[in-house]
């Protein structure tokens, strides 16, 4: 059914590197939405503008070299084709390679709806030397052709006015293109499809055709329309006439209509495509020869993706020392607005609230990070080199289940150390193998991230003394030994019956990106992960909290401590007898000083030079004149000096409560029952409850290890001894060895991914099932290992670098094995020119 006349819905459609994406820029403006077709994670990108006669919404579909079913991007596209019943469809070709983009202009044709071709990218094409003519084109396609320069916004009116006209009622005119001998066989079985109604609104032809060459799609929508029984008749006479065929032919039906198709373009540009002088030589040859080069391509490869690493990662975290002080700020707006804190014990409102701003502040620290980050893969797509990347390395990556374009993901994780696995996770979305998808999905946060160091540094540092620089190195490479061993396990067990599809690797010409292209789509890309994981964050947090907070300090401690609490208010008192600001700091006036001076301090702590003191001190005594004088004693105000040294020695008594409070309470928490639960199993490991705790807090934030380890190995008052020292100290003395800090590190390296890469998994994955699967099954691979290491190791009286040697060693040579015994998938590499 037609819509109406001002309402269009427009359907873009191309290969790969034609430019679409950028052609949708130009004609949606900032007009655009981002989701995900039902039940598939691919792209569903629309938008909209408006022209004189009301609105047109156009919509992206994957990029696509047919429409077959091979692909899960093939078949996104020909059902929105097929189901959504386009207005008009829009396709984009590649000028410079005019008779490959043909090839899905005559599919597309067979759809039987309105068509125009947006002959793209001819500055490319002149500057080959490339001559189109597009009247003639037109002509004998039978469907208006308009010539566009989509990164320069050129033919975008002309477009615009051509959706409009190119819009008409009824089925599309005749297609150029015959299948010689199999078009009786088309036309006998066209002839029972159209005696079905359920059939009536689908291209016949189109349909026929897909039957008989056996397309799985195909059945399914005919089982679907008529039900098994009627279907199943009519497949079998699909079924006969394809053999038939088939044996006359001596050829299969595809191979056929491949050839008709070659013909049929052949044809179609005989005297509309001709080569004249090129104005310059071919840059992209030129340009090839030293970045594909046999010895050269490693080095230029890997200078790429260090200097993506170093212009996202290290640049982007220098930028964070400047946004962080705003989200900082954010913070204490927020603390100001809920409800205030107790001397000891806060409403569960402010702590919730707070504890939600902390984790939503995480999320929002990542922004810089991933400005720069996707702007940087936008350069790498937009000049073509991000498909020389999947180029030269997929032949390796592929032995192990994983793809050229893994390379990204595997380096913004952090392959050596100082990436990070929320960005490498959302780098995976345009590898176009699903299932090599999917594993490198599960590889990354075995990469040695940022956040993973800490812990690395600790251990090294109270066991590894002597031997740091080799277990650096055993570090540093062995997490890439084991995201390719877990691959490769996954792909051949619990991810074999995941879809795949034909590598193809096109080689597009180079392109200079524009930066409206470059920005927009780093903007649009970061403004998807906020939306989407900011929400996830939050509700996530919440569980994590009452797992931390409940069931909270048995009524004996909470009276211990409000006892403590009573005594140094008691003691506060007494000094300030006789002291002129002895009302202002007593009773209900004490715990919103005790706040002041907190906020006061914090502030001070913030701010940035004299001139930000100064401003600090002018809020301030704003606020609260009264109690000014004791956080900032005026000069020569003996009374005021005295209540300040009582009221600073008073917030420290306070300070050290709640600290001791907000231990005890991880210890007796739900988190810290559990890490006691576990350790009839985790014992194997050498883990003690406290490690336990200590793992399972970093699953919110791997830096929260070693914090949680700083909290349980506490130092007396009168000791000033560091983490290593306390913790060296404490472990030796209950027996534990450098092998533990070897199961440590193995469990550390193939333990589950933090809370913002599950979120990242679930949102890349759209499944809750895969993200559960990336927690339960490298935790229960890290136990496993760990475990075999630290019995085995402590069975054969071996030293810590002994056995962290042995594993290394065992791993590198299973490495190797299956790296010499695993075949390569068929692929299909096409270099265009």
């Amino acid at each position: 059914m037609m819509r109406e006349s001002k309402h269009l819905l427009v359907a873009l459609a191309g290969q790969q590197n034609a430019g679409k994406s950028t052609l949708f820029n130009a004609l949606t403006g900032a007009r655009q939405h981002v989701a995900n077709y039902p039940g598939v994670t691919v792209d569903k990108k629309s938008g909209r503008y408006r022209d004189q006669q009301g609105d047109v919404v156009i919509v992206d579909l994957p990029g696509t070299y047919s429409l077959t079913s091979f692909s899960l991007e093939e078949r996104v596209a020909r059902e929105f084709l097929l189901q959504d019943a386009p207005d008009m469809v829009v396709n984009v070709l590649d000028a410079a390679n005019l008779r490959r983009a043909l090839h899905l202009t005559l599919q597309l044709m067979e759809l039987e709806r309105p068509l125009v071709l947006a002959l793209n990218m001819l500055d490319v094409a002149t500057a080959q030397g490339i001559a189109i003519d597009q009247t003639a084109l037109g002509a004998r396609l039978g469907v208006p052709v308009v010539g566009t320069i989509g990164r320069k916004g050129e033919g975008r009116e002309d477009l615009r006015a051509a959706i409009r006209a190119g819009v008409r009622p009824g089925r599309a005119g005749p297609i150029p293109l015959s299948y010689d001998a199999l078009e009786a066989e088309l036309g006998e079985l066209e002839q029972p499809l159209g005696a079905a109604p359920a059939l009536s609104d689908l291209p016949l032809r189109w349909l026929a055709l897909k039957l008989l060459e056996g397309d799985s799609q195909a059945r399914i929508l005919l089982v679907g329309r008529l039900g098994e029984a009627a279907a199943h008749a009519l497949l079998e006479e699909a079924r006969a006439r394809r053999d038939r065929f088939e044996t006359q032919a001596g050829m299969s039906i595809g191979d056929h209509i491949a050839a008709c198709r070659e013909r049929a373009v052949t044809a179609i540009l005989a005297g509309v495509l001709s080569r004249v002088e090129a104005r310059r030589p071919a840059v992209t040859d030129r340009i090839d020869r030293f970045v594909l080069n046999r010895f050269m391509a490693p080095v230029f490869l890997v200078f790429t993706v260090w200097l993506i690493y170093q212009v996202s990662i290290v640049w982007g975290y220098e930028i964070t020392t400047y946004t962080w002080p705003l989200l900082a700020k954010l913070r204490e707006l927020a603390a100001g607005v809920l409800p205030a804190a107790g001397f000891l014990v806060d409403p569960y409102s402010r702590s919730l609230g707070l504890w939600l701003v902390d984790s939503a502040n995480t999320l929002l620290n990542y922004v810089p990070i991933f400005l720069i980050l996707f702007a940087a893969i936008a350069i790498i797509e937009d000049s073509g080199y991000m498909a020389r990347i999947a180029f030269i390395l997929d032949k390796i990556l592929n032995r192990f289940g994983l793809h050229g374009q893994s390379t990204l993901p595997l380096i913004l994780g952090g392959v050596f150390a100082g990436g990070c696995a929320v960005p490498g996770v959302m780098a995976t979305k345009g590898i176009p193998d699903h299932r090599a998808r999917l594993a490198t999905i599960f590889a990354v946060p075995f990469m040695n991230c940022l956040a993973k160091v800490p812990l690395y540094t600790l251990l090294i540092g109270i066991f590894f003394e002597q031997d740091k620089a080799l277990m650096l190195f055993y570090i540093s490479t062995m997490t890439i030994i084991f995201a390719l061993l877990v691959s490769k396990l996954l792909t051949v067990t619990l991810l074999r019956g995941q879809e795949t599809s034909p590598f193809v690797m096109e080689l597009p010409q180079y392109h200079l990106p524009t930066l409206r292209g470059v920005l927009g789509r780093a903007f649009e890309r970061t403004w998807q992960y906020i939306k989407k994981v900011g929400t996830i964050v939050l509700a996530v947090a919440v569980v994590v909290f009452v797992l931390l907070q409940f069931p909270g300090l048995s009524k004996e401690r909470l009276a211990h401590f409000e006892a403590e609490g009573q005594a140094a208010a008691e003691q506060f008192q007494r000094a300030l007898r006789g002291n002129a600001y002895a009302e202002v700091a007593s009773g209900e006036h004490l715990v919103p000083l005790l706040n002041y001076f907190d906020d006061y301090k914090r502030a001070k702590l913030g701010a940035s030079g004299a001139a930000g003191s100064a401003a600090v001190a002018t809020r301030f005594e704003s606020i609260n004149p009264d109690f000014y004088p004791l956080v900032k004693p005026p000069a020569g105000d003996r009374d005021a000096r005295q209540a300040w040294k009582a009221l600073r020695d008073l917030a420290k008594v306070r300070q050290g409560l709640r600290r001791e409070m907000r231990e005890e309470r991880i210890v007796t928490s739900l988190l810290g029952t559990i890490g006691r639960g576990m350790e009839p199993v985790t014992q194997f490991a050498g883990f003690d409850w406290k490690i336990n705790v200590a793992l399972l807090a970093s699953f919110a934030a791997r830096e929260s290890s070693v914090a949680t380890l700083g909290v349980l190995f506490q130092q007396d008052d009168d000791q000033n001894e560091t983490l290593e020292e306390r913790m060296g100290s404490e472990t030796r003395a209950g027996g534990a060895t450098a092998l533990l800090a070897v199961s440590m590190i193995l469990f550390f390296a193939l333990y589950p991914p933090c809370l913002a890469t599950t979120i990242m998994i679930k949102v890349q994955t759209d499944s809750y099932k895969w993200m559960l699967f990336s927690i339960v099954f490298p935790t229960l691979l890290g136990l496993l290992v760990s475990s075999m290491v630290y019995s085995l190791g402590q069975a054969l009286d071996a030293s810590g670098i002994e056995a962290m040697t042995a594993v290394y060693l065992s791993a590198l040579a299973v490495l190797i094995l299956v790296g010499l015994t695993s075949g390569s998938r068929r692929r299909l590499a096409w270099e265009q020119r």
